[in-house]
């Protein structure tokens, strides 16, 4: 049985990729922190009966402890490794700079350096970002697109990014880089702004709130579905030969686009609701992101499934299921 170990298994896109390789048989054990709490919520349906023997386990480890890395290598000896751990939030970058930078950035070091001491053979992908390429050179952009980061989080993902290259050309590790444009699903993290949004609208509908706070509505993104994008990183490390890919829908939308799609499947006026907040803006804006993802079409057979009217569907119920519980329970109290 093969094993797979991915870091950041907890979070939106560590979730989608257990379950595809839980459906291939693999065997995946995740690394997490040691901390006071566990937030291990999007993998907890994982878990077969506690009588079985368990596919999904979860080790202690840190990508701040090259230490914990090496030694988890040394007893799994994994066959593929996922590096999707991260302060993964481009606003909150601008505020912890130097633990993005130690996480995000530092952290792919560590992992890469653990796998070269420990000879492990495992297949290495990157958690690549298309904030790599920041204030754009080119648009749409491509793997050959320069990179111009515009925050501490793009800037630590492009160390990470040539990192992966060097030790691949360096060390002849099977090394690949997704180079990931947004992609959201009902289980992303309620801080990013297409959740924001999704929650709030749906919450406004039932009355349970009346503003949401943004920053700026003109910036555009191209958006698709993280259970899609997965299945990306899985094919990467099944190809004959390490590579890089953007990995995209090619199709870009303004925030203002999310919120005519939320608030219309909700028969809603956004604009009685919406109000701009400083605090939201980012000192360095990114204004346009779109890929091209012709060479992952053509060498890896992928494509994206759920186009943007359905992914945005999809979080609007899964958030409106929620906010009729919240409801409820609001109601009972009173």
């Amino acid at each position: 049985m093969r094993k797979a170990l991915i870091t950041g298994i907890t979070g939106q896109d560590g979730s989608y990729l257990t379950e595809l390789l839980l459906k291939k048989g693999y065997e995946v054990y995740g690394i997490i922190r040691r901390s006071s709490s566990f937030n291990t919520e999007r993998i907890n349906h994982l878990y077969k009966d506690p009588h079985e023997k368990p596919n999904l386990k979860l080790l202690y480890g840190d990508l701040n402890d090259s230490s914990s890395l090496a030694e988890i290598l040394h007893s799994l000896k994994p066959n593929e490794i996922y590096n999707l751990g991260a302060q993964s939030h481009v606003r909150v970058s601008f505020d912890i700079p130097e633990y993005t930078g130690e996480i995000t950035g530092m952290g792919t070091l560590r992992m890469l350096e653990a796998i070269r001491r420990t000879g492990c053979k495992a297949r290495f992908y990157q958690a690549s970002s298309s904030e790599m390429f920041g204030k754009v050179a080119e648009t749409p952009q491509t793997e050959k697109t320069p990179f111009y980061p515009r925050s501490p989080y793009g800037a630590a993902k492009v160390f990470s990014h040539w990192l992966t290259v060097n030790y691949r050309e360096s060390y002849g590790i099977f090394a690949c880089s997704g180079i990931l444009f947004n992609h959201e699903s009902p289980r992303r993290g309620e801080t990013f702004v297409t959740r924001k949004i999704t929650r709030a609208a749906t919450r406004i509908k039932l009355g349970l709130q009346n503003k949401l706070y943004l920053g700026n509505l003109d910036a555009k993104r191209d958006w698709g579905y993280a259970g899609d994008f997965v299945e990306a990183m899985w094919l990467m490390l099944q190809a004959d030969k390490p590579d890089d890919f953007v990995i995209s829908t090619g199709e870009t939308h303004s925030i203002k686009d999310f919120l005519d799609e939320t608030f219309g499947l909700l028969d809603i006026d956004w604009k009685k609701y919406v109000e701009k907040d400083p605090r939201y803006y980012r000192p360095a804006e990114v204004d346009i992101l779109l890929g091209d993802s012709s060479k992952a079409r053509k060498k890896l057979k992928w494509k994206p499934k759920v186009n943007f009217k359905q992914l945005v569907k999809m979080m609007v119920d899964n958030d409106l299921d929620l906010a009729k519980k919240e409801k409820l329970l609001q109601d009972h109290r009173q």
